[in-house]
C-alpha cells in the first residue's frame, strides 16, 4: 500500500521547506540575478532539501526506532525502501530542474549541494563535522540563486546562513536527551552575531536600510526568544522548539539579506513565510 500525503509530508518535514526558498532568493539578490529562472532555482532547492529530509529519515531508520517510534518509517507507515525511493528520487528532480533553469552554471553548484546532503545523511551528520556539513549545504543553497552571476557577490549571505544554520544543526543534537546550559548559551551568541551582521547596512543610510534592521530584529526576537528559554532549562522539549524556532524563523534572516542586497519588496516577501511556517509548524513538526 503507498503511504498517504500526510506521511510523505512528515517524512520531508514539508512545512520546513518554506526556510528553503529565501536561501535562492537572498543569493540571486547579492548577484544581482533576480529573475523569472529564480522561482524555478529555488523549486529545485526544496526538492534537494525533501531529499535530504527523507534520506535523513532512511539513514536514521534504526535509532528512530527506539528514540522517535512515531516517525514514519519505525512506526510502519512507511518502508525503507520507500522513503529510500523518495530521496533518490526528489534527489534527481532537484537536479534536472536546476539544470534545466540555469544550465551548466546552476548544475555546478547543484551537484555538489546534492553530493553534499546526503555526504550528511549517511556519513557525517554524527560526527564533528556534522554542522558544518549542514552548513555547508545551507551555503550552496544561497550560491545556487546566484549561479547566473558571480559567485563571489554572494560570499556575504551564504556565510551568514552557515552561521545560523550551525547554531540550529548544533542545537538538534541535544533535542532527544537535552542539554547542559553552555550550547543554547553558544548558540544564543552565535545566533545575536549573525542578526546584527544582516542589520548592517551595505549602502548610504536611508529608509530601505531600516529594512534589514526591522527583519534581522524580529529574527533575533523568535529564535533569541526560544533559545532563552532552552538556556533557562535545557530539557529535550525545550531544545526541540529552539530547533523548530531556528528553521521556521530562517526566513526573516534571509529577507534581511535579501533587502540589505536592495531589494527590500522581495525581502518583505520572503520573510512573510516565517508566520506561515510557525503556523504549520503546530500541525506537522518541521524537526
Amino acid at each position: 500500500m503507498s503511504p498517504d500525503w500526510r506521511t510523505l509530508a512528515e517524512l520531508v518535514r514539508a512545512p520546513a521547506a518554506l526556510s528553503v526558498p529565501g536561501d535562492v532568493v537572498a543569493g540571486a539578490a547579492a548577484a544581482g540575478t533576480l529573475g523569472p529562472r529564480t522561482p524555478l532555482l529555488a523549486s529545485s532547492s526544496v526538492l534537494l532539501y525533501w531529499a535530504g529530509m527523507a534520506a535523513n529519515d532512511w539513514s536514521d531508520r534504526e535509532l528512530d526506532a527506539e528514540e522517535r517510534p512515531e516517525r514514519p518509517i519505525p512506526s510502519g507507515r512507511i518502508t525503507p525502501r520507500t522513503a529510500f525511493g523518495v530521496a533518490a528520487g526528489l534527489t534527481a528532480a532537484g537536479v534536472a530542474l536546476a539544470g534545466l533553469a540555469g544550465g551548466r552554471r546552476a548544475l555546478a553548484v547543484a551537484v555538489p549541494l546534492a553530493g553534499a546532503v546526503w555526504a550528511y545523511d549517511l556519513k557525517l551528520k554524527n560526527t564533528p563535522a556534522g554542522p558544518a556539513a549542514m552548513a555547508a549545504c545551507r551555503a550552496l543553497d544561497v550560491l545556487l540563486g546566484a549561479s547566473g552571476g558571480r559567485l563571489r557577490s554572494a560570499a556575504f549571505p551564504a556565510a551568514t546562513v552557515f552561521a545560523h544554520t550551525y547554531t540550529v544543526t548544533a542545537l538538534s543534537r541535544a533535542e532527544v536527551h537535552g542539554s547542559t546550559p553552555a550550547l543554547p548559551a553558544a548558540t544564543l551568541a552565535g545566533s545575536a552575531a549573525v542578526a546584527v551582521s544582516a542589520a548592517l547596512p551595505s549602502r548610504p543610510f536611508g529608509w530601505r536600510s531600516l529594512i534589514p534592521v526591522a527583519l534581522s530584529g524580529w529574527y533575533a526576537k523568535r529564535y533569541g526568544e526560544a533559545q532563552l528559554k532552552a538556556l533557562d532549562k535545557p530539557t529535550a522539549g525545550h531544545i526541540r522548539a529552539s530547533v523548530g524556532a531556528g528553521i521556521v524563523n530562517l526566513p526573516t534572516l534571509q529577507g534581511a539579506l535579501t533587502a540589505r542586497a536592495g531589494a527590500p519588496i522581495a525581502g518583505i516577501a520572503v520573510a512573510a513565510a516565517a508566520p506561515l511556517g510557525r503556523h504549520l509548524a503546530k500541525r506537522l513538526s518541521p524537526t
